[in-house]
């Protein structure tokens, strides 16, 4: 008993009609009349009586329809969980906070092709609550983003860690400082990054009390767009260092206190690693982030 043989008789078994069928399997009728003929002959039995234009199961062909379905069932599984496991092997899914730098990407990236060629990525861009869902959900099977903490469902492993710097247009008062305290940024016209992990993070550390007494004039998910309202002196915003910046847009260092992130690559606590994985968390340890940026 070969597969198509099954394929063929259960496919005459829905449509009761040789002609429909050979259409759904995309054989000819012939091929599909001669492929049942030596399913009978296998079996010991007649499966389809022909009476006229009317095509019936027999009693042995009902009763095989029941068991070839589970086995045409069986096959079917077995095929997805193979597929499944063939791209377990070669397919990594993986989160990175929208506000990760380009040239640290593309690093890990780089590197991550070298040690295993064979992987294919999707790469989901994200803010960090939802990568943390994404990974919970198996959405994505690893994460590179930044949390204060992470708590024991997570397993983060530390890369580099990122100064946040105060964002401006040439003029402002800003300029006149070597450093920003955070005290300062009370009252100022603020864009907001809606990707930012800045806001959260930081406010549940409460280190960040000034963020909340600035006035938010502006709201976009777009950086470029944030960024050329800085640059056009709409407003200020905090930003991380490594972050391509446009031309005319100045900085200074945040300070009273010192605004950080620590970017980690995370995974879920006790879930087992596939070899992508594995591949993906070496190459994160390896890399040297600081000359990527």
């Amino acid at each position: 008993m070969e597969l198509h043989q099954v394929r063929y008789f259960l496919a005459a078994c829905e449509t009761l009609n040789f002609t429909r069928a050979a259409e759904r399997c995309d054989v000819t009728v012939s091929s599909l009349t001669r492929a049942i003929a030596r399913l009978e002959e296998e079996l010991g039995g007649q499966l389809f009586r022909r009476e006229r234009h009317l095509t019936h199961l027999t009693d042995l062909g009902r009763l095989m329809q029941r068991h070839l379905t589970a086995a045409q069932q069986a096959t079917d599984a077995a095929l997805t969980e193979a597929k499944r496991h063939a791209e377990a092997e070669t397919r990594l899914r993986i989160g990175v906070i929208a506000s990760m730098p380009s040239a640290h990407l593309v690093a890990y990236l780089k590197a991550l092709s070298a040690r295993a060629p064979a992987l294919d990525l999707d790469i989901w861009e994200s803010n960090c609550e939802e990568l943390a869902i994404a990974l919970e959900a198996s959405e994505i099977d690893i994460a590179i983003m930044s949390f204060p903490e992470y708590g024991a469902r997570f397993r983060a492993e530390a890369l580099y860690r990122e100064p946040y710097l105060v964002a401006f247009a040439p003029g402002h008062r800003f300029e006149a400082m070597n450093a920003v305290p955070m005290r300062e940024l009370e009252g100022e016209s603020y864009i907001k990054r809606l990707h930012c992990e800045f806001p959260s993070n930081f406010a549940r550390l409460e280190v960040a009390r000034p963020y909340g007494a600035v006035r938010v004039r502006y709201s976009t998910e777009r950086e470029d767009w944030v960024q050329s309202m800085v640059a056009a002196g709409l407003g200020c915003t905090l930003m991380p260092k490594h972050l391509p910046m446009l031309a005319g847009i100045l900085t200074r260092p945040v300070i009273e206190p010192e605004v950080h992130r620590t970017i980690s690559v995370v995974t879920m606590a006790g879930r087992p690693h596939t070899a992508p994985v594995r591949h993906a968390l070496e190459t994160a340890r390896t890399l040297d982030w600081a000359g990527a940026a």
